[in-house]
Order: C-alpha cells, then structure tokens, then sequence
C-alpha cells in the first residue's frame, strides 16, 4: 500500500518524523444475508481487510450486521445466537495481525435478556460490548419485542467469544495507550442512541474525553431521512467537538416492508468529510484531524465542567498491537488505567498532513462555493456597516472622514461607511474622501480614489502632503533623498493628522481602513493609519477584502464596477515611495512581507486552532503544491512568525472595530498577548524544518 499520498516534498517537509493528529477513520456497509452468520462473517472480514489496507484505524460497520437487523423472532433462536458468537470468536483470531480497531453489530444473550451489542474489537481481541440504551418501538421499529435496553446500573464483566472478561453496558469509551496516540478515544453509541434528547455520546465525549464517536446503524430509508441523517451527524459531531462516524445497514436486509440504503457518512466538528452515495454499500473514508477536535475543546470555556468535579468515567484500554492489559473483574478499568506499550514507536496510524488524502483549502477565510460566498461577502457587509452605524448614532455623529488611496483596503471601508449612512438615513455629502498624494501616489490610483467617491456621490477634496512632509523633513534634519522608514512613516503620520484635524473640523469620525492582514504583521505605521475613531476592516483579511469589494462591484455595476474592478488590479502598495520612470507603482506590498494568501493561511490555522509552526507548514506544502516550493513556503512562515510576535505592540493598543469572522486581533476580544512575548520557541521549530 502507498502511504504517501502527496509527493514532491523534500527533506524540509518530510523529515520532521511528527505526526500532525490525523487519524483515518471509516464507515462501511458489507452485503450480507439474513440470518447467514457466516457468510455474513466473511463479508465483514473482508470490510475489515480493506479497510486495514487503506490505513484505517478505526471502522464501523452497520448495527447487528453479522447476522441482519432484520431477523425479527429468529433474534430469540438460540441457533442464531450461538453462531453469532462463534463467528466473532474466528473474526478476532483472523484479524490478530491487524491494527485496527472494528466494530461488529450481534445479539448476545445473557441470562434472561438478549441485548443489541457492538462488539468491539482490536488486533484479534475483544474489548467491550457496547450495548444499546434507546429502542425504539414506534413506527416500523419493534426492537423491544426482542431485545432489553442497556441497564442503568453497571454490569459485571462477561466472557464472550472466547475472550476474557470483558465490560458490557452503554457508555464505554475504548482509550488508546499507544505511544503518540493518546487522543485517540472512541466512544460508540447505536442508531437510536443518536436520534434521541440526550444522546450517550455526550457523556462519553464530555466525562469520557472521546474525540471520535462510532455509530454502528440500521436506517431504512424514506423520503427525507437522509438530509435529516447528515445533520444529526453533522450536528452531534459539532456540539460535541468531535469526529463522528456513521455506517447505515445496506444490501441484503429484508426488504419486507423496508429498504435500507447503506449510506455511511463521517463528520468532523459540523463538516461532513466523507459520505457513500445511497444504495452503493461502498465504504466513507477520511482522515480527521484530532488535533484540531482538542485545541476547539480548549478554546471552549463552556466544554465540559470543571475537571476537577468532573466523575471518574469507565475507560477500556486497548492497543493497536493487541497488548490491552487486563479488565478489572468487577469494572472496566479507569481511564488512567490505560496501559503505554513501553518501548514501542509511535504509531503510523497517526499522520502527518503529508501523509493523507484531505485537502486544505488554500483561504480558509473565503467560502469555495460562490453562492455560499456572496451570502457571506453580504452578511460581512451587513455586520461592518451595522458597527459603524450603531456607533454614529450613539456618539450623534453625522460626518465622516476617510482616506481614500485608490487602494483595496480605503475602497472597501468607503463602501462599508456608504452602506452605513444609507441605513440612517445620512446624506452620502457627510462623507468626506479625503485624497492625499505623496511623493509615492500614483495617477492610477488618485484617478480611481476621485472616480469612486465622486460615483458614489460623497465629498471630495484632495489634499497633497508634499510641502508638509518637506518641512517635517526639515525640521528634524532628515535627508528627502534617504527613502528608509523615517521617509515612509512622515507621509503615513502626516496623513493622519491631516484626517483627525478635518475630523475636529467637521465634527466627524475618522474611518480607520487597515485590514486583518496588516495588524497581524504589524503592516501599518505606529500612530499613522494604525490610528482611527472605528477600524471597519479590523478583522477582515486582505484575501476576503478582495472578494468583497468584487461582490460590490457586481452590485453597483456601470461605471462604479469599472472602477472596482481597476483597483483590484492594482498591485497592493502603500506607495510611499517614489513611483518608477514610467509612473508606475515601485513598491509592492507582497514583495516586501509576502503574499497574503500564505499570511492569511498561517494566521488562520494558528489563531483558529493554535496549530504548530511544523503543523502549518506541511498543511501549507499540501494546500500550495505547484504554486509555492518548500523553502519559499518556509522562508515566508518565518516572516509571519516573527512580525506577528514582534508587532503585538501595535494590536495592544487598536481602535475599536467590529468582529465578523471567527478570528480577530481585537486586545479586547478574541487574542490576548503580551507585547514583549518572544517567538524563540515558534522559531526554533520552524529552523528545525530545515535540518
């Protein structure tokens, strides 16, 4: 088998040896008969084969797949039952050699009531019987008729299948003790479980810590039922921060008065991952990030109580080479219980991003499908032009002053004011656009900064800043001809005071247009366009800017969208420097900091879900193959590493601005960090890429 699935990776990416918490789960419908056990048996040994084969760890196969859901009386046929458990004993002695861990859905008898269990297994043992607590008896279901709910009460051990004792009741959760695998923690509830108030998966997620649920089912099918299925799934698997594997009985179920379709579906916190078209009994395989499942679960101050209240809840330890330790005799053995294989490597099941077949979208701020992005570019333009209007009108304010470059950044928050003096009912005129060319302005730019406000009907006024900034430079003895920063920032500083002066004039907000981009490099002047009354575009990145302003233009249309459209194709630049011979702009953002695609991907992941440098990387090599190499990628990480921690002074201090996305610089809001924090240790991982 090929593990690899990405190549053209070199030594930089793929000699870190660390795993990224990827781990492959499935789910699978096998074609079986009803009532042939064994038969039945070979269809799930060979679902299990295939599924070891692809690198699957854990798998879920249908509810009472060994012998069909639909059996009905013949569930009480002791023939029945006892061929049940003599296929599962073969079952674990042919899967011995395999490290995955399976489940397989039977009756099993004990004393005076049969009970509908998942059996799970790892590496040719049994670890537990997981046994159902809802069923259901309305409608077309009539499981009560045959089978007994799980007891509320703890029961004992019990040997089965020629195992030794092990736990049987609801609500187990099987713990891995592998080296590395630590976070691998499956918990498995069956059909109903889910569909009722109070799922068993919560328990076992929030006092069990699992990550992933398997859910071993048999869902006949009606019209409807499957979209509703997939936002259970979808559903359960957010609110409890988790992986969720779901396999739905398929061929070979009595089609008496049912069908069953074999839809499988995998989910991973809200997104569905994988799913088997209806009627295929094909397998749903994917790759879940386990990593990304735990940092949501520490961001999340309302998870689970406090650990320190938190009861002890039954854990089954298990390993992926068989070496479980032994269950307790009276009670599954506590999660601490869980025994380490010593000596042992860390396991392959957990992979690097290199190593699995997920894609990464390359802006994880912009939607991928258009219709879903014009919905979001409109409700981002809704909740900007809200802020600003909520704030205009609680200060009484009925002027506004902005900047206007010709550039992406002053055009969107232009836009997003005149939306916002619509909305109360403000003449556009007490918007004041204000054009300050210096010594780096173009004719491109200017020209679209004056057709823009002029279009959209707001006031004018162009303002040079070349005499002031002259005698500043003057003044504090600096040379016009040395173009450093002193030479950049005078302009950005003096076009400041310009816009809080005419504000004092007017009795106006100054309309602050940095984007989320630029705060997270520290890409703006200390008191210079770093300083406004209401920073619009506070936590909207430089990516997203693009498609909004883009989503504006097809709304206007005419000689606005022309406009638009000619300044998005303007390079980004603050043009502080002087333009080239032939008046073109010299200095390209991009070129001096990088390209804000790769900035805006490594600020996602790190401040979504404080993903490593090393992490970060790989994902990127996935997510830009062909675009960017290895060491461009990396040479640019560390840039945005040490510009993010170095330039934390600027975010401490920001103006106000509103949230519309789920990451923001806001000190008062979502990212809280010292000014002076040292980047060594995010540094020396990322030199460590390269050794």
């Amino acid at each position: 088998m090929e593990e690899l699935y990405f190549t053209g990776i070199g030594s930089a990416a793929a000699g870190t040896g660390s795993s990224d918490g990827f781990f492959r789960i499935a789910a699978a419908t096998p074609r079986i008969r009803v009532a042939d056990v064994e038969g039945n048996a070979e269809a799930i040994l060979a679902c299990v084969r295939d599924a070891a084969a692809r690198g699957v760890g854990a798998l879920v196969l249908p509810e009472l797949c060994l012998c069909g859901y639909t059996c009905a009386d013949l569930f009480l046929d002791r023939t029945l039952l006892r061929a049940c458990e003599h296929a599962l004993a073969r079952l674990l002695a042919e899967t011995s050699d395999l490290p995955i861990l399976f489940t397989v859905g039977l009756p099993v008898a004990r004393d005076e009531n049969i009970f509908n269990c998942a059996a799970v297994c790892c590496a040719g043992r049994l670890l537990g019987l997981t046994v159902k607590e809802n069923l259901p008896n309305y409608s077309e279901f009539y499981e009560r008729r045959w089978f007994a709910p799980a007891p509320l009460n703890p029961m004992a051990p019990v040997s089965f299948a020629g195992s030794r004792p092990v736990p049987m009741g609801s609500g187990l959760v099987y713990r891995c003790g592998d080296p590395g695998m630590e976070s691998v923690v499956i918990g498995v509830e069956i059909c109903e479980d889910l569909w009722v108030p109070a799922p068993p998966s919560i328990a076992m997620a929030t006092e069990g810590a699992a990550t992933i649920i398997l859910n071993p089912s048999a869902s006949d099918e009606t019209i409807g039922k499957a979209e509703y299925r997939r936002e259970l799934v979808c559903g359960q698997s957010a609110r409890l921060y988790c992986a969720y594997a779901y396999a739905d009985a398929g061929a070979g179920e009595s089609t008496t008065d049912l069908v069953f379709a074999g839809e499988n579906l995998i989910a991973e916190n809200g997104s569905l991952l994988a799913r088997t078209d209806l009627f295929t009994c094909d397998m749903a395989v994917a790759d879940v990030d386990l990593d990304r499942l735990g940092a949501e679960r520490r961001r999340s101050t309302t998870w689970a109580r406090d650990p320190l209240s938190r009861r002890s809840f039954p854990a089954v330890p298990f390993s992926f080479t068989g070496d479980a330790g032994t269950v307790c005799a009276d009670a599954p053995c506590d999660a601490a219980d869980a025994p380490e294989a010593a000596g042992a490597p860390e396991s392959a099941l957990m992979r690097s991003a290199l190593e699995i077949d997920r894609v990464f979208p390359k802006t994880p701020f912009v939607p991928a499908d258009r219709g879903d992005l014009a919905e979001r570019c409109e409700t981002i333009f809704g909740l900007q032009a809200a802020g600003l209007s909520s704030r205009l009108a609680h200060t009484g304010t009925t002027h506004a002053v902005i900047g206007l470059s010709g550039g992406l950044d002053s055009t969107l928050a232009l836009l997003v004011t005149v939306r916002a003096f619509d909305a109360l009912g403000l003449e556009r005129t007490g918007i004041t656009a204000v054009s300050m060319p210096g010594f780096g302005t173009t004719h491109r730019t200017k020209g679209n900064a004056e057709s823009l406000a002029t279009s959209l009907g707001v006031t004018f006024r162009e303002i040079s800043i070349h005499d002031a900034v002259g005698q500043h430079f003057a003044d504090i003895g600096h040379d016009p001809s040395v173009t450093d920063v002193t030479y950049e920032n005078s302009q950005a500083r003096e076009r400041t005071q310009i816009l809080m002066d005419l504000a004092n004039q007017l009795g106006a907000f100054v309309i602050g247009t940095g984007d989320l981009s630029e705060l997270a490099l520290g890409w703006a002047t200390y008191n210079g366009d770093h300083m406004s009354m209401y920073a619009v575009n506070a936590s909207v990145p430089k990516t997203l800017v693009r498609h909004l302003v883009r989503y504006a233009a097809g709304l206007y249309g005419g000689a606005i969208e022309r406009t638009l459209l000619d300044i998005l194709d303007t390079p980004v630049s603050p043009e502080l420097l002087p333009p080239t011979g032939d008046g073109q702009i010299a200095q390209r953002t991009e070129d001096l900091v990088g390209p804000y695609e790769l900035h805006d991907y490594f600020l996602y992941h790190l401040l979504r879900f404080g993903f490593t440098p090393g992490k970060i990387f790989r994902m990127a090599c996935r997510s830009f193959a062909g675009e960017y190499d290895e060491k461009t990628i990396l040479s640019w990480l560390r840039v945005f590493y040490r510009r993010f921690f170095a330039q934390q002074f600027k975010r401490s201090c920001l103006p106000d601005g509103p949230k519309v996305g789920s990451v923001t610089l806001s000190p008062r809001g979502d990212w809280r960090m010292p000014s002076d924090a040292s980047a060594r240790l995010w540094l020396a991982e990322i030199d460590a890429l390269e050794a």
